[in-house]
């Protein structure tokens, strides 16, 4: 009898410990996703603080291509907007992308039978999504002017009007370069950290591309990136980072800090400076461009332990698809663009507004 009432004894506590231990289940739960929404937002100030952008090169390509075809037909897509609705199907994962999902997806649209705003309305993390991605993406793709060939045009070439990617390769094309997903390793001259930016292997010399439209924020020696060239974009949301330039001659010769650069334009050199307190020093064994993207959603995130800097292999493959053709000025030595660009976004600034930074007054990066 005894026994039997320790056994019943023994099973109450059992079944009560398996009911406390699904409540935490349940409970750890809903703290995970409070958390991670906290984790992606400051909740005081009301903006993103972290972003890991894991978008494939196939997806980006997918959602570009849909875009563009979209712009001669009534319903217009948004590349980025795509690629926010998938994001929430795979929790940012694009690991699981398949090219039929967003087929389904531009299916659902191009119907009217539903849009955007229907799609996403029950979608968590879709604002969240597409701020981030837009944060990414969104000086990319739009119209512009572009020279191109053309032998009956009085020197060859002639001007036209596009929609499409206004955003290039930051190396120059025909020359050769090597690279592989590099973001994260470790890194240990000065202090041990993990690289925040993508190292694209090549010769020294090799012209330096500005990727996006912007202005340069930071220009000079650093002692972990060399010589090194900092673009913001005019959205501000940007950050470019082109570091260990080469000796001697490492940018081109007209930029300073202030400058209004445009997507295309030759703005370096491909070098192996850095890793020393002396500057224009070559103490980078292997010649490469480092190239960095920062995220700035407030510009406390700017020069502080909260930085967010991306993993940009996947949009440099995406990017390679469009480089830019160069030749050199003799007499300058220079590099400058064969074909000359107008990014429309530039023109506005260039047409109405000024900027003065005084390159002594801003942080130093040293994420290399």
């Amino acid at each position: 009898m005894i026994l039997n009432l320790k056994g019943r004894h023994i099973i109450v506590c059992e079944v009560i410990a398996i009911i406390i231990l699904s409540s935490l289940i349940v409970k750890n739960h809903i703290d995970y996703e409070a958390s991670t929404y906290a984790s992606m937002y400051d909740t005081k100030k009301n903006f993103i603080k972290w972003v890991s952008f894991d978008v494939t090169s196939k997806a980006l390509e997918c959602a570009y291509k849909y875009d563009v075809e979209s712009q001669n037909q009534e319903i217009k897509l948004n590349w980025i907007e795509l690629l926010a609705v998938l994001a929430c199907r795979y929790g940012g994962d694009f690991s699981h992308f398949k090219e039929k999902h967003m087929a389904e997806l531009v299916e659902k649209l191009r119907s009217g039978k539903e849009t955007i705003a229907s799609i996403s309305e029950g979608l968590k993390y879709y604002d969240y999504y597409l701020e981030a991605y837009t944060a990414v993406l969104g000086g990319m793709v739009g119209k512009y002017q572009i020279e191109v060939p053309d032998p009956a045009a009085p020197g060859g070439k002639r001007w036209e009007e596009r929609y499409g990617l206004k955003a290039f390769f930051p190396i120059a094309k025909n020359y050769p370069y090597s690279h592989y997903d590099d973001f994260g390793d470790s890194r240990s001259y000065g202090f041990k950290r993990k690289h925040l930016g993508h190292d694209m292997m090549g010769q020294v010399g090799t012209p330096i591309i500005a990727v996006e439209s912007g202005y340069v924020e930071a220009l000079g020696w650093n002692q972990y990136g060399g010589w090194r060239i900092g673009i913001r974009s005019f959205d501000k949301k940007r950050y470019y980072y082109y570091a260990h330039l080469r000796k001697n001659f490492p940018y081109n010769k007209d930029l300073k800090v202030g400058s209004i650069v445009q997507a295309g334009d030759v703005i370096g050199y491909l070098g192996r400076t850095g890793y020393s307190r002396s500057e224009n020093s070559n103490n980078i064994n292997t010649a490469h461009l480092h190239f960095g993207i920062q995220l700035i959603f407030d510009e406390s995130q700017k020069e502080s332990v909260n930085e967010i800097w991306i993993d940009c292999y996947n949009l440099v493959k995406f990017l390679s698809r469009n480089r830019v053709e160069t030749v050199k000025n003799n007499e300058t030595k220079e590099y400058r663009r064969v074909y000359n660009f107008i990014d429309p976004v530039a023109q506005h600034f260039i047409n109405h507004s000024k900027y003065r930074y005084d390159d002594y007054d801003i942080e130093i990066h040293i994420y290399e």
